[in-house]
């Protein structure tokens, strides 16, 4: 349980910083009031109960974050630490579906398969609203996409797309110099 909460403090905080600009206790109290944020906690709670294979549990908070939320989040959906739902309104994700750290997502997004095939989601990755990821497609780190892009092809790191089928880049930028290979961190 002490990683879940550990889990859902770092959500808290990535949203309070997000919704807020900072990290601190009054924003994240700030941020336990917004919209969004009973989607993320009921979700963390859904992955703690199936790590400890309770699946009654695993199917309450799943059912919880349905009803009470609108936000469909597979049952083994996992999203590293940082986990975002900025708006939880109508966002669908399919349980297959593997997200890195920093992952934010505005509402009706949704994330699906395609023949069993599911997307991979980097870290530091913003999917506007309405924007739909479908298949065994990548989105690599720190991309972007943009509202209502639907996204059937990879999407490189750093990139920013937008648009319907398929998704266009419109921008590549520079990844900041700590997550480029071979420099040294400051």
């Amino acid at each position: 349980m002490i990683r879940t909460a550990r889990l859902i403090v770092s959500d808290l905080r990535a949203k309070a910083e997000w919704c807020y600009e900072s990290r601190g206790s009054r924003a994240v109290v700030k941020v336990l009031l917004t919209d969004g944020t009973p989607a993320m906690i009921l979700y963390r709670l859904m992955q703690w109960s199936r790590r400890w294979r309770l699946v009654p549990l695993e199917l309450f908070f799943n059912r919880c974050n349905t009803v009470f939320c609108s936000c469909i989040i597979g049952r083994g959906a996992e999203f590293g630490p940082g986990f975002v739902l900025i708006h939880s309104l109508g966002v669908v994700i399919n349980g297959n579906v593997r997200g890195g750290s920093g992952v934010k997502i505005e509402h009706q997004v949704t994330i699906g398969a395609e023949k069993r095939q599911t997307p991979v989601i980097g870290d530091g990755v913003f999917l506007g609203a309405g924007a739909k990821i479908i298949g065994a497609v990548t989105i690599g780190d720190g991309a972007r996409i943009g509202a209502n892009a639907v996204v059937v092809k990879d999407v490189p790191a750093f990139a920013t797309v937008v648009g319907i089928p398929p998704a266009q880049i419109v921008k590549l930028r520079e990844p900041p110099p700590d997550q480029v290979p071979g420099l040294p961190s400051e």
